[in-house]
């Protein structure tokens, strides 16, 4: 899809106006996406520097947060440093958290999720499961019990959620996750009643967001969704439209449309193939001779998937979606540039936009772009921050170190 982008006919420019979504007052438009930050200790408590990050992005002038994700479950955990909200002793320090936020004037959104299939045996300490088993993961086939234990993690992570002071909730639905599982009809083959038709494979959404509603009413529950899937049998635009009525159907109050999943490579965040930083995490690969690194990286250029384009790739899918629903959309994915903010924004009247690398190297972009120095990001979508976050914590690594330091 060719995307053109237009001067806005009224000259008004909305993206740096306050706006209600989901009965949030959110600063602007321009959104800081679920962005996975690592810097949690080994009981899931986020450190003292989750929020100093959080507080650059406030400084930086985003119109609001969305936390990385948040774990609902142990057998969900997919790294030694992510945040947790299944413990009752962790909502402490989330109210901290949540507490500057809003001393900034910064409203913050929880995602919470559960890593399914991309969960990880040495961190959750049990074995990996999943809707089905399939080659897309190291992962059994859950049972119908665990189903119903992970409905109701969710619904008590909202909870806690909402007794930690968090403006609102965001499910994650997207990126291979348990609950994107579910919904894919490549990864979910069952043939009871949590597989098949769409209306099944939904069902366990249906059933969490049910629940919650008895629980918090109306508190805000927003989702991130797969608007498509790039690989074989995965999910279609069309098929995402009819799941988005279903949303507005249980209550949701807002969709946020992404794409991809761990085996589709590069499909969620597109760029480079960030093989340096892959090595240099690889003890065994790091020690190898210089011409053999870069013999990898040709490797690893041609093997992983490079879907394209880079940029707006989700927009065709919001759209859709958009057309489809009264409930708020929001858009993220290979956004850059300003004048894309403000045509996605006036003209294709999306509510807000989200982004996540570009305010990765820049936390103040958005003060950036309401001043006028800078219309662009610095982003280069070298992909370093991706691989470098599961040991360290999420930053810049190729603006801010030398690719030789690698």
């Amino acid at each position: 899809m060719k995307t053109v982008f237009h001067q806005t006919e009224s000259g008004e420019n909305n993206v740096f106006e306050p706006f209600k979504l989901a009965g949030i007052t959110f600063r602007n438009r321009i959104i800081r996406s679920a962005t996975f930050e690592g810097v949690s200790d080994e009981n899931g408590k986020p450190k003292e520097q989750l929020l100093k990050k959080y507080e650059a992005l406030a400084k930086g002038g985003v119109g609001g947060i969305i936390t990385g994700f948040i774990g609902v479950e142990q057998q969900g955990k997919a790294s030694d440093n992510m945040a947790m909200i299944n413990k009752t002793e962790n909502i402490e320090a989330f109210k901290k958290l949540t507490k500057r936020m809003h001393e900034m004037g910064t409203p913050i959104i929880a995602q919470l999720n559960h890593c399914g299939g991309q969960s990880k045996e040495e961190s959750a300490h049990m074995q990996v499961a999943a809707p089905s088993k399939i080659s897309d993961y190291k992962a059994r086939e859950m049972t119908k019990d665990e189903i119903l234990k992970v409905i109701e993690a969710f619904v008590q992570g909202i909870k806690n959620a909402k007794e930690a002071g968090f403006d609102g909730v965001q499910i994650h639905l997207a990126h291979g996750y348990l609950l994107s599982e579910f919904l894919s009809p490549r990864m979910n083959r069952r043939k009871d009643e949590w597989g098949g038709s769409t209306e099944n494979r939904f069902r366990i959404i249906k059933i969490i967001f049910e629940k919650a509603r008895k629980e918090v009413g109306d508190y805000p529950i927003i989702v991130k969704v797969n608007g498509y899937e790039t690989l074989k049998n995965g999910l279609t635009i069309e098929e995402s439209v009819k799941i988005a009525k279903l949303l507005e159907q249980v209550g949701c109050d807002g969709i946020e449309v992404s794409n991809g999943t761990l085996k589709a490579g590069l499909a969620t965040m597109r760029g480079q193939v960030p093989w340096k930083m892959i090595i240099a995490q690889n003890k065994k690969l790091n020690k190898m001779p210089e011409f053999m690194k870069n013999l990898v990286g040709i490797v690893a250029k041609k093997a992983v998937p490079q879907p394209q384009p880079k940029n707006l790739y989700n927009l065709e899918a919001a759209m859709s979606i958009k057309k489809a629903v009264n409930i708020p959309v929001i858009l993220v994915g290979g956004i850059t540039k300003l004048e894309e903010i403000e045509d996605l924004i006036d003209n294709y009247k999306f509510d807000a936009i989200s982004m996540s690398r570009p305010l990765i190297i820049e936390s103040d972009l958005v003060n950036k772009f309401k001043t006028g120095r800078q219309t662009q990001s610095k982003c280069i979508q070298c992909n370093f921050c991706i691989i470098a976050v599961e040991k360290g914590s999420l930053r810049c690594y190729y603006g801010n170190v030398p690719v030789s330091n690698f």
